[in-house]
């Protein structure tokens, strides 16, 4: 997205901020923590997916559409996109 204006979307607890996705595992704050795999460090273009949504990447070889269906990409604030992480991450021992 380099040289572009961000996408923004309206969140309603946050108003209007940059857009990033996640995976449809990782919406909802009553979710189990599923971890959290970063695809993206570019601020406006925040992208990340659970440890379910990794493993069947590497096991597809790619963005099937088999992926895509199980990974139902999320359109979230970089708000709500942080609080998936911090919940979503898991600890390293």
């Amino acid at each position: 997205m380099t040289g572009t204006e961000p996408l923004t979307v309206d969140c309603g607890p946050h108003g209007t901020w940059t857009a990033a996705v996640v995976c449809c595992h990782m919406v909802g704050a009553d979710r189990p923590s599923a971890g959290f795999i970063e695809n993206s460090s570019d601020p406006n273009d925040l992208q990340a997916w659970c440890h379910a949504c990794e493993s069947l990447f590497q096991q597809e070889g790619g963005m099937t559409d088999t992926f895509r269906t199980f990974n139902g990409m999320s359109v979230v604030c970089v708000h709500c996109y942080a609080q998936a992480k911090l919940h979503h991450s898991l600890p390293t021992n």
